[in-house]
């Protein structure tokens, strides 16, 4: 079987958001940005995975750019904890590196599969 990388990256990075969520309620206390991460942190994987199955390739373009904004939503949220003190610079830059390599392969998977829906058109 083939290795999806964007799949385990994406469910890496949910991972990665839900331990954050769990740190940051039991040692900071925080209880609202954190849960605003968690929710788009996490569901961006999920959309990755509602891709697999898309219905077109439009609808998997879709799904796809939603993953991509939920991740960029995730990164306001970092920004805000980093800038809040809530997270170290250290963990904002780890976390973040992640959400950028997310970004930039759902980038990339989408203006290919936007290319070659119109070619085939």
């Amino acid at each position: 079987m083939k290795k999806n990388i964007l799949k385990e990256k994406s469910l890496s990075f949910a991972v990665r958001i839900v331990n954050l969520y769990k740190y940051l309620c039991e040692e900071k206390k925080e209880f609202v940005l954190s849960k605003q991460a968690l929710r788009s942190g996490t569901s961006a994987g999920a959309m990755v995975r509602e891709a697999e199955h898309a219905e077109s390739k439009a609808d998997f373009i879709h799904k796809l750019a939603i993953a991509q904004k939920e991740i960029n939503e995730t990164m306001y949220w970092l920004e805000l904890m980093c800038e809040t003190e809530y997270l170290s610079s250290a963990a904002f830059d780890s976390i973040n590196n992640d959400a950028v390599e997310l970004i930039k392969m759902l980038t990339s998977i989408i203006k290919t599969a936007k290319s070659s829906l119109t070619t085939n058109n």
